[in-house]
């Protein structure tokens, strides 16, 4: 039921890169006809170049733009040619949700903003996608984003210089937002009969997700420092050991009832009697002791042994998988979306929606 749950839906995609395309995808799985508005005079959403060196410089499309284009029924327009901004407006006279990541000023000169669209199509959802609240002629990519909220300077090694998240996490948060005030806008639909302007911005939305580093520093003065996959609050949680084979396997321990199971699985029964070690507290404050003194248990161990021991005794741990052994696994290669573009290449992704409804 959930793949053809917005069957009716018709969805007018006027955005590029990542964030806005993720909200169209979203609904294209789900069933919408989603069609795409791509600029002509540039050749069309950017990401179709953003290619790796080892893809085929013939193809009209990179795999980055196929991550989330899938379903979608794509038109290169030039906007700013009469013809062609009345083919895309014509689309929108009947659609049910345009998500724009437009600069709103751009859209009120060729009428393509709320106002205009829904004195046309009063049941019309606008979704309007920006960089900064405050200020929505400032352009950004994710990178910005994750500078200006925060999150690259905690991110990466002690010592170290910040690094970049490897996905652009700030863009598929902010889609994630998106798509829930689209939902909430259509369920006030179903109410009322009148559709609604609803926004979001890049930055509203990495702030959002600050979560736990945000209170660190609101109640307890605390600015996070970089400390690799290292948990402010909890050790060993995020700490990485390698096994006899080589390989790498992360713990997540929050309780010490766990940090006990973990210490009998590795035959290190004496390490929670340690008053270092007996709680949380104690084993934040001493972490490196710590890590120090579980190592070598590690290498007694083949790592998927460990590991599946570690997960029968409720112990929190998992592989580090490169992304080769990550879609070798059996319930990744069910999350795989292929589709074969008019070129003629059969592309793939990853499925954004992660959940069924029955």
């Amino acid at each position: 039921m959930s793949a053809l749950i917005f069957k009716d839906l018709k969805v007018v995609e006027l955005a590029s890169v990542l964030a806005g395309p993720a909200v169209g995808m979203f609904f294209a799985e789900l069933g919408a006809e989603v069609i795409k508005i791509e600029n002509k005079k540039n050749g069309g959403d950017v990401t179709r170049t953003w290619r790796l060196p080892s893809e085929n410089a013939d193809t009209s499309v990179s795999a980055y733009y196929c991550s989330v284009n899938w379903g979608k029924k794509s038109l290169l327009l030039d906007l700013e040619a009469a013809q062609d901004c009345q083919t895309a407006r014509n689309l929108m006279l009947d659609a049910d949700v345009v998500i724009s990541n437009f600069k709103p000023v751009f859209a009120r000169k060729i009428g393509f903003d709320y106002d205009t669209l829904h004195r046309d199509n009063p049941r019309l959802i606008y979704a309007q996608l920006l960089a900064f609240e405050h200020d929505e002629t400032i352009p950004a990519f994710d990178i910005v984003l994750q500078a200006e909220a925060g999150f690259l300077y905690m991110t990466g090694e002690a010592n170290r210089l910040p690094s970049r998240m490897p996905v652009a996490l700030i863009d598929l948060l902010a889609a994630h937002q998106l798509k829930e005030a689209i939902l909430i806008g259509l369920l006030q639909r179903e109410r009322s009969g009148e559709g609604s302007f609803v926004q979001t911005s890049l930055m509203a939305s990495a702030l959002a997700s600050l979560a736990n580093q945000a209170t660190n520093w609101l109640m307890a003065g605390h600015i996070p420092q970089r400390m690799g996959s290292a948990h402010p609050n909890i050790a060993p949680y995020g700490d990485i050991f390698h096994t006899a084979d080589g390989k790498a396997l992360v713990l997540a321990i929050g309780a010490d009832h766990q940090f006990r199971n973990l210490c009998k699985c590795l035959k290190l029964d004496h390490l929670p009697e340690d008053e270092r070690f007996r709680t949380n507290p104690a084993r934040v404050k001493h972490r490196q002791e710590l890590a120090d003194a579980l190592k070598p248990a590690f290498l007694r161990f083949q790592r998927e042994e460990l590991v599946s021991i570690l997960n029968k005794n409720g112990v929190p741990a998992g592989s580090v998988r490169n992304m080769q052994e990550v879609f070798e696994l059996p319930f990744a290669q069910g999350m795989v979306l292929e589709e074969v573009l008019p070129d003629g290449v059969v592309s793939k992704r990853v499925k954004t929606v992660a959940f069924t409804v029955s």
